[in-house]
């Protein structure tokens, strides 16, 4: 499969920029990748999975940056790296956080600005993304409308924010309630989400052997954010693909059983085609990304939308 990709340029990458963030416990460290020239930057606000960090996901980070994104990643509290005890009175709510974690960064682009060198001034701010791995494909889902159920069913805060015009969901939880196991249902009872309301253009992406055991269901399950919403969305499924998505998170991750990196360059290559086409009304990358992959003799994966 050949998508069409302008050459990558140098990047700048600055770590940590320091957020304050009172009531939080700690402030929020980020970072940010970004062309090293170019202006009218578009934006992805980036949410990592669990345990993982501003650090972790440099094949996307790396790639996306490359090609004209300034890309921003902050450390959630249930990062390693933090080491935060179970105890923590902070630790149910980390969920609910991590969406405030999302919401400062774009509260605070002048900063950020201000802390690169080279980039004041640089960034488009009407042209906002939000993109997440795992639970941070959950953390991204509520900014772009889905909701958190309670144990009746009703839905709680709205947490939309109208500056993100697109979203990147990869490998994002299903709907809870019957669909999770016992155990996510005890340790995770955030884990129920409505995407009834999530209407905001996404791209979702699944592993067709993503088996959870956070829930009764098969790798299916990740397609919910998908086929539960309205509007425009599209769904990528990657054949062979587990949880990690053949290693999305760090180069030569051989702790994954499903390491590809020829998976891998697929995918960041087709979400930056969804990306620039949902930004950009008038640019045709999108529609001619999904042409090649349906077109190739050995696809990684298919390709829906609605």
């Amino acid at each position: 499969m050949e998508i069409k990709n302008s050459a990558p340029t140098p990047v700048v990458s600055v770590k940590p920029v320091i957020l304050s963030a009172p009531g939080r416990g700690e402030d929020l460290q980020v970072r940010v990748s970004a062309p090293a020239s170019g202006s009218e930057l578009p934006i992805i606000v980036f949410s990592h999975g669990f345990g993982q960090s501003l650090g972790s996901y440099d094949p996307l980070v790396d790639f996306w940056s490359s090609h004209g994104f300034a890309v921003i990643q902050p450390t959630h509290l249930d990062s390693r790296t933090l080491n935060l005890p179970p105890d923590d009175p902070r630790t149910p709510l980390i969920w609910r956080i991590r969406v405030e974690d999302m919401t400062r960064i774009l509260d605070q682009l002048d900063l950020i600005e201000a802390s690169v060198p080279g980039l004041s001034g640089r960034l488009d701010r009407d042209r906002i993304a939000v993109a997440g791995h795992s639970w941070g494909g959950q953390t991204a889902s509520m900014l772009l409308g889905a909701r958190v159920l309670d144990s009746e069913g009703i839905p709680g805060e709205d947490m939309t924010d109208p500056r993100i015009k697109a979203g990147v969901l990869l490998a994002t939880p299903g709907k809870g309630g019957a669909d999770l196991s016992p155990f996510a249902a005890e340790y995770f009872p955030f884990m129920h989400p409505s995407f009834e309301n999530m209407r905001t253009p996404t791209l979702v992406v699944a592993g067709d052997q993503d088996q959870s055991p956070l829930s009764t269901r098969g790798p299916d399950w990740f397609t919910d954010p998908y086929s539960l919403s309205p509007g425009s969305k599209s769904l990528l499924t990657l054949f062979g693909a587990e949880h990690s998505l053949g290693g999305i998170h760090a180069y030569n991750a051989k702790d994954t059983t499903d390491e590809n990196p020829d998976g891998v360059a697929s995918l960041r290559a087709l979400a930056l085609a969804y990306l620039r086409s949902a930004l950009y009304p008038e640019d045709h990358s999108w529609p001619e990304a999904r042409e090649a992959l349906m077109a190739a003799s050995n696809p990684v994966g298919r390709v829906e939308w609605k």
